[in-house]
């Protein structure tokens, strides 16, 4: 009982002090946003760092003439911030480390970022950008993604569209810089932006939507917003889904199944066996190189005569095309002609036929008057 009674006393205790700190707090002002970052002050870290922190990085050799014409700038742009950098020719590396007039510690993370998006072919004035402290930046790979190289190549032209018409409109979206290089996606903006983009470039590389899709959905996303009785609800009723619609390939014919058989396929000959039966065993090692020089020959022949012939073909004439004017006038001339010929046919048959009317049966009854003829009509008349 006396167990039961202390086990009842222990949360009237615990309820006595609730709300003892629940006060009104300075900070706790609606005109306050906490989620902005504040410029960094030196006066908060006026003594500096205590240890020197250092990151480096290589990059391809291709970008070598260019960072080495960019790298005054990019010396200069972290000098500012009391950030030292070393370009190295010889290993390929870029290096940053802090010194002792460095007071904010976040910058060297941002300049590792500046040498990792200059590894990645972005212009220097773009990458320097990284340093403010609004724009952060993500670089995604895609390279391992997708197997075959035919289709990764095809999905990362989808991202990228018809004269980057796709980029630029991810990149208005999104307000963010994208950069697609190789097998990585560099993008340069807000958290809000890259995490989009994060998305939207691996649903295109895995084939889960068409990059053109999800610029439709982020085109409604920003009307909604423009709504203010919108802003607390739902927005999946107004947004369009897409379904991904697979298109049934025509199988082709499989290969044909061989009767099975117990027992294991005969041993193939090997090289020495080969050798034996042309006799190349037998032969000295002078023969055997001449032999070998010989089939080179041949082969540097067969070669150099394909292409002279592939050279020859380009100064072979072609075929002159038959003019096909002189084709219709030819063709033209025979239907007159046969025409001519059908309407004199069909005249002589039309007099024919006149001629057989106009026939007088007691000419041809014998015993009659023959009839009298136009001469004598014209003296009896006289």
């Amino acid at each position: 009982m006396e167990a039961q009674s202390n086990v009842d006393e222990a949360p009237k205790q615990r309820t006595k002090h609730k709300g003892k700190h629940d006060k009104d707090k300075p900070w706790d002002d609606s005109s306050i946003d906490h989620w902005k970052v504040e410029k960094f002050d030196p006066s908060w870290n006026e003594t500096g760092m205590l240890e020197v922190s250092s990151f480096s990085t290589i990059f391809p050799q291709y970008r070598e003439k260019y960072l080495q014409d960019v790298w005054p700038t990019v010396k200069a742009a972290l000098r500012e911030h009391g950030i030292s950098c070393e370009l190295n020719l010889v290993e390929g590396t870029m290096t940053v480390s802090t010194t002792r007039k460095t007071r904010d510690p976040y910058i060297i993370v941002k300049s590792r970022d500046l040498i990792k998006l200059l590894s990645r072919s972005v212009p220097a004035p773009q990458a320097i950008k990284i340093l403010d402290d609004e724009m952060q930046c993500d670089i995604i790979k895609i390279g391992n993604l997708v197997r075959n190289k035919a289709r990764f190549v095809k999905r990362r032209q989808h991202l990228l569209g018809p004269n980057n018409s796709t980029l630029k409109a991810l990149e208005i979206l999104t307000g963010c810089y994208i950069l697609v290089q190789g097998n990585t996606v560099a993008s340069m903006g807000s958290f809000k932006g890259l995490k989009q983009v994060r998305r939207i470039v691996e649903d295109c590389i895995q084939n889960k939507m068409h990059p053109i899709y999800h610029i439709k959905i982020l085109m409604m996303k920003k009307e909604l917003a423009k709504d203010p009785t919108l802003e607390n609800e739902n927005w999946d009723r107004f947004l369009p889904q897409f379904k991904k619609k697979n298109v049934q390939k025509k199988k082709g014919k499989g290969k044909e199944k061989k009767p099975y058989t117990p027992f294991p396929p005969p041993q193939q000959p090997s090289k020495i066996d080969q050798q034996l039966e042309t006799g190349e065993y037998f032969l000295s090692e002078e023969k055997k190189s001449a032999k070998k020089w010989q089939e080179k020959e041949v082969k540097q022949a067969e070669k150099s005569a394909e292409n002279k012939r592939k050279r020859e073909a380009a100064f072979i004439p072609p075929e002159e095309p038959v003019m096909q004017g002189h084709k219709s006038t030819t063709d033209d001339k025979t239907d007159v002609n046969a025409m001519a010929q059908s309407l004199k046919q069909k005249a002589k048959e039309i007099v024919k036929q006149k001629n057989v009317k106009n026939l007088d049966p007691q000419a041809y009854i014998a015993g009659s008057e023959a009839p009298p003829s136009k001469k004598k009509m014209k003296k009896s008349k006289s």
